[in-house]
């Protein structure tokens, strides 16, 4: 095989040509990396969230394959006619990746059911409500792949963000629920799930907190926090036909933190 039928085949299996993917909250953060190495793939790339202006300077960032398109993901009750006038603009959605998420830093005494539902409707009702509409799309032109974020915090355990832990962990059972569900219908169903990454949230929880900051670093064996474009390059896999036979699949990203010593 010369080079250009190498790169020819790689394109073929890795790339992301003629894919349209929809990213919640893909604004900033993991979202825009994301969103950005979707499209350095080759998909047409529309990023969804609640700010405009967020959302508009993302796009100019990415390029002219990214479409901006505002959603409050915990309005459960716009989300099927969003899931419409998306398939109706821009046809089939090929690539989801439920990104969209917020959380409270709080101690579990001082916290209500109201606090829990705040973070539980951004990660697991919003994402599960839209996912039903996109798959529905899918399974009728041919399948398609759902990528959740989850996160490293699924698997250890971290005080003051009981809801934020919860959620996360429920993404994980989602997973395995709806790969199982649709594995046989054309529809993979996988999730990532970041560690420690170097993003503005990142920085901001830890600001001025040393201990927190030595604490974590001593937790991630590579010694090093990730990079955004380290959980975008792995939503772009999942998303690829390398990853044809890959469905039900969380797929740590951390640098050894969850398993390291």
């Amino acid at each position: 095989m010369n080079e250009n039928a190498a790169l020819n085949k790689l394109q073929q299996v890795y790339g992301l040509s003629g894919k349209t993917a929809l990213v919640t909250g893909g604004g900033s953060g993991i979202g825009l990396a994301i969103a950005s190495c979707l499209a350095a793939s080759g998909a047409r790339v529309i990023i969804a969230g609640r700010r405009a202006q967020v959302l508009e300077e993302a796009c100019k960032t990415i390029g002219e394959s990214c479409h901006a398109e505002v959603l409050d993901i915990t309005d459960l009750q716009s989300i099927p006619a969003f899931a419409q006038r998306l398939e109706s603009e821009y046809g089939n959605i090929d690539i989801l990746i439920n990104n969209a998420g917020n959380t409270l830093k709080k101690p579990f005494e001082e916290s209500d059911m109201a606090d829990f539902d705040s973070v539980f409707d951004v990660h697991v009702r919003g994402a599960l409500e839209l996912s039903r509409h996109v798959i529905r799309q899918q399974m009728a032109n041919g399948g398609g792949s759902v990528t959740f974020i989850s996160s490293m915090t699924a698997y250890i355990g971290q005080p003051n963000v009981l809801g934020y832990t919860v959620s996360k962990t429920a993404i994980n059972g989602v997973i395995r629920g709806l790969s199982a569900e649709f594995a046989g219908r054309g529809v993979r169903i996988n999730g990532v799930a970041p560690g420690w990454i170097d993003t503005d949230l990142y920085r901001k929880a830890t600001a001025g907190d040393i201990p927190r900051q030595q604490k974590i670093m001593s937790r991630i064996p590579m010694n090093a926090l990730g990079k955004p474009e380290d959980i975008g390059w792995a939503c772009a896999f999942l998303s690829s036909a390398a990853a044809a036979y890959v469905t039900g699949q969380v797929l740590l990203v951390d640098g050894g933190g969850a398993t390291g010593f």
